[in-house]
């Protein structure tokens, strides 16, 4: 997995390439808690992202609930990711465009 990160204002743009798995969740959580202390909104850009596991999915609430409701938002998401959000039941409170 590889991840950019960007800062323009108070929102922090992480761009996610390849798998977000068991041993690459940890790398996601480390970057999203470096950035949320930087910024006040943040982009995941998952466009890069063809797999995401339960570990993924964790990092991702654990973004949500750090930035606080409305300040994370998720983008680019392929169908198959989207699928996975979806059946979880994320779709209905993360902001997924």
């Amino acid at each position: 997995m590889k991840l950019n990160t960007t800062y323009e204002d108070k929102v922090c743009t992480i761009a996610v390439e390849g798998e977000i798995d068991t041993l690459s969740a940890p790398d996601l959580e480390e970057a999203v808690n470096n950035a949320a202390s930087k910024c006040e909104k943040m982009i995941i850009d998952m466009s890069g992202v063809d797999y995401i596991s339960s570990g993924g999915l964790r990092v991702v609430v654990g973004a949500n609930h750090t930035l606080g409701k409305g300040n994370l938002t998720l983008v680019g998401m392929a169908p198959n990711v989207y699928e996975i959000f979806r059946l979880t039941g994320f779709t209905k409170f993360l902001n997924i465009e």
